[in-house]
């Protein structure tokens, strides 16, 4: 729900109270468990008035997910692919390891109702980076495939790992190791694509 300068402060208090809410039942259950009634006896609403900003859970979750990618891509949206690889996967990791425990939820989920809206929300960053990459959209359809799930799939994974194991390590570190796999395969992927054309 976006709200302008111009309306009440008491209706972004709200919305920012029914959010707070929201992340925090993300935190304690399942989102197929969290329910309106729940929502907004924690935000302290009544019913009715969930129901005049959200038609349903699912258009809070949609919009949820939206403000983070949107926020995203302001912090990425100068970069080159695969030229800014390692940019991209530092500012990757430092975005995520700020948002909070509804975020790392919602992200590092393998099943459930979360992994539809993330894997929207992948869609929308890939296209908008490597989807704008005139050095990417050279390759066979099947290899753009191919590499964006290689990174997308390689980023995700060392981040579900690192928060699994309670981000003990130094955040540093995981960029490091993240990178240097990432890099390393993009590299080789793309020198081989690269001579394939040449031939």
């Amino acid at each position: 729900m976006q709200v302008s300068q111009y309306q009440d402060l008491r209706v972004q208090r709200t919305i920012n109270s029914i959010y707070d809410a929201f992340k925090r039942l993300i935190c304690e259950k399942e989102y197929s468990k969290i329910t309106v009634t729940e929502l907004a006896k924690m935000a302290q609403i009544n019913k009715k008035t969930f129901y005049r900003y959200y038609p349903t859970l699912d258009d809070l979750l949609i919009e949820l997910q939206t403000r983070y990618s949107q926020a995203y891509l302001k912090e990425i949206g100068n970069l080159q692919y695969p030229r800014d690889l390692a940019k991209s996967v530092e500012a990757f990791f430092t975005y995520s390891a700020t948002q909070g425990e509804a975020y790392d939820r919602i992200t590092t989920c393998s099943v459930g109702s979360y992994v539809g809206i993330r894997q929207q929300m992948i869609n929308e960053v890939m296209a908008k980076t490597w989807g704008q990459s005139q050095e990417f959209n050279q390759l066979a359809d099947w290899k753009q495939r191919i590499l964006l799930d290689f990174v997308e799939q390689t980023g995700l994974k060392v981040y579900t790992t690192w928060v699994a194991t309670g981000k003990k390590e130094p955040l540093e570190a995981v960029i490091s190791a993240a990178t240097e796999l990432m890099q390393g395969g993009v590299t080789v992927f793309k020198i081989r694509a690269v001579s394939q054309f040449s031939v």
